[in-house]
């Protein structure tokens, strides 16, 4: 391997590892999410949040998405975020749900009540059982 290959190489990486995020909070399938995407319309550029379930993650480092669905006027739209992204403004975890699978196609095919997934609770948010001390009697 040659030198100039070498620096070429090492170059790239840098380049990427700048591009990197670092404020991504850490979220799996099955958590409910919001992504605020930044807008073009003209000059001016919007913010608009886009709220869902998380139903596949992909990829690593730099080419790290995501797959959101969410219902919008009775119709689900799913769309695929590119995390890494500069059209991205932040992502925020509304809350943790519990899936055994690491893609959740099925949610598709569920309406209703069969479409929930079980809420995981922050560890703060756990009711602590509390022991009562007992009374001996005699």
């Amino acid at each position: 391997m040659s030198t100039k290959q070498t620096k070429v190489t090492k170059s790239k990486y840098d380049v990427v590892n700048n591009q990197l995020r670092t404020d991504l909070p850490d979220f799996n399938s099955g958590d409910t999410i919001c992504v605020d995407v930044k807008i073009k319309e003209g000059e001016k550029f919007r913010i608009q949040s886009f709220e869902g379930l998380v139903i596949k993650t992909q990829g690593s480092g730099i080419s790290f998405s995501a797959v959101v669905r969410k219902m919008s006027n009775g119709i689900f739209v799913e769309r695929t975020f590119p995390l890494h992204s500069p059209i991205i403004d932040k992502v925020t975890i509304i809350k943790k749900g519990r899936v055994r699978r690491s893609r959740i196609y099925y949610i598709r095919n569920l309406s209703g009540k069969a479409a929930r997934i079980k809420e995981i609770l922050p560890t703060s948010a756990k009711v602590k059982k509390v022991e009562k001390p007992t009374k001996n009697k005699k």
